[in-house]
């Protein structure tokens, strides 16, 4: 068993199991710290584990997965109550976007007996961080043409290339990485899905400074990094299909969040800061803060269909992609909305909260890229969800090593 299926719950058990989750979150879903840029986050981070160890503690963390594996090993009714009512206090798990939405779910899935005992319970608890490496300098959009290599030497597996963009991998323990083990193949057949230790000899951590000035991407460089070969995550040179697996989990995480219902976090927000700064009477700005309002709404209504499809044990699928670009779509009008609102200060900021809405603009541009670019969700959804031709691939059946891609001439 790998998770609880049960949709419904006696009236008594489900008010008990309320009850108990509402206790935990008044005294423990506090808010968190403000964000330091010379930290990179680490008060934030620390927050997290912080809340996640409790939970664990409680019982009530990795709901559905098997207490084998860390889990609480409760029902589908269980997490749908518990997310119901986290949706009503402040995000504790933000920072677990990538370890619990993307990396957990793989290793569940795909991961053999003995590395879902040995690293989903730590992972369940937040005691170890979990990052994602798929990008590379050439092989952004087209993440199939990466270089990063993997060659088999007895016992281990030995790493060597470059990853990039990689959300956290300054905060985590390990992290799910994609890697060329077949060059001889078309580049979607030759790739394979490992685990990696990211404080192993040989992996360097290098922080990218953004344009509103943090630090929460980064490049990963290994060199002749050795991890055990029973790191290999899934069957060998089989990894496109798992890491297609892992893009839907993303695009779920990212699109749908970590709380249920309908959520409108910007629109409460901007509307309390026009209120405040008397600029939510001009009529344009009132449209535009509507419109904010809109979308998110039907945001969250196409993310409680995804969600719900996923209580129903369907695999996420590229329904995913939809709550994804409607995120981007909503980011895009926030960089209009938000001078609209706060005025010039935005651009000249004087303290504090000026200048974090001045970083909220900024931050606004890597959402049409965190998670895949708007046209590959947009080609994503014209392809699976409209049914519309695919576009040409003409190096689908080429061998890996005769193509001209990134630095392989």
């Amino acid at each position: 068993m790998s998770e609880t299926d049960n949709t419904t719950l006696d009236p008594a058990e489900a008010e008990a199991f309320r009850q108990r989750c509402t206790e935990f979150l008044n005294a423990n879903a506090t808010g968190m710290p403000e964000f330091r840029q010379e930290t990179r986050g680490a008060e934030t981070m620390a927050a997290t584990r912080a809340f996640q160890k409790k939970a664990a503690e409680a019982g009530l963390a990795g709901l559905q997965y098997d207490p084998a594996y860390g889990g609480a090993g409760l029902t589908k009714a269980h997490q749908n109550i518990w997310r119901d009512l986290y949706a009503r206090y402040p995000d504790m798990t933000g920072e677990l976007t990538i370890s619990h939405g993307m990396a957990l779910p793989i290793l569940n899935q795909f991961g053999t007996e003995e590395q879902k005992r040995q690293f989903m319970p730590r992972a369940i608890s937040a005691e170890d961080v979990w990052c994602q490496m798929f990008s590379e300098p050439g092989a952004g959009s087209d993440v199939a043409s990466l270089q990063t290599k993997a060659v088999r030497d007895g016992d281990t597996w030995v790493i060597n290339g470059q990853k990039v963009w990689t959300t956290l991998a300054h905060h985590s323990e390990y992290g799910i990485l994609i890697a060329r083990t077949n060059p001889e193949v078309p580049k979607h057949s030759g790739i394979s899905m490992f685990i990696v230790d990211m404080n192993a000899p040989g992996v360097e951590v290098v922080p990218i400074h953004q344009i509103d000035g943090n630090r929460h991407f980064n490049e990963v460089f290994f060199s002749d990094v050795s991890i055990p070969a029973d790191w290999l995550v899934g069957e060998l040179n089989n990894g496109w299909n798992q890491a297609i697996a892992m893009l839907m989990f993303e695009r779920v995480a990212i699109g749908t969040g970590s709380k249920g219902g309908v959520s409108r976090p910007h629109s409460k927000r901007l509307v309390a800061e026009a209120q405040k700064r008397g600029t939510s009477t001009d009529p344009l700005v009132r449209q535009q803060l509507m419109d904010i309002y809109a979308h998110e709404t039907a945001k969250s209504l196409g993310s409680m269909r995804t969600r719900a499809e996923m209580k129903a044990g369907k695999t996420p699928g590229p329904g995913g992609s939809l709550g994804k670009l409607h995120g981007a779509v909503i980011a895009k009008k926030m960089r209009q909305v938000i001078p609209a609102v706060v005025g010039d200060a935005v651009m000249a900021w004087s303290d504090e909260g000026d200048k974090q809405w001045s970083g909220s603009v900024l931050a606004t541009y890597m959402s049409t890229i965190a998670g895949g670019t708007d046209e590959i969700q947009r080609n994503i959804i014209g392809d699976r969800v409209l049914g519309l031709p695919r576009e040409p691939s003409v190096d689908k059946s080429v061998p890996f090593n005769e193509l001209k891609v990134g630095t392989q001439t």
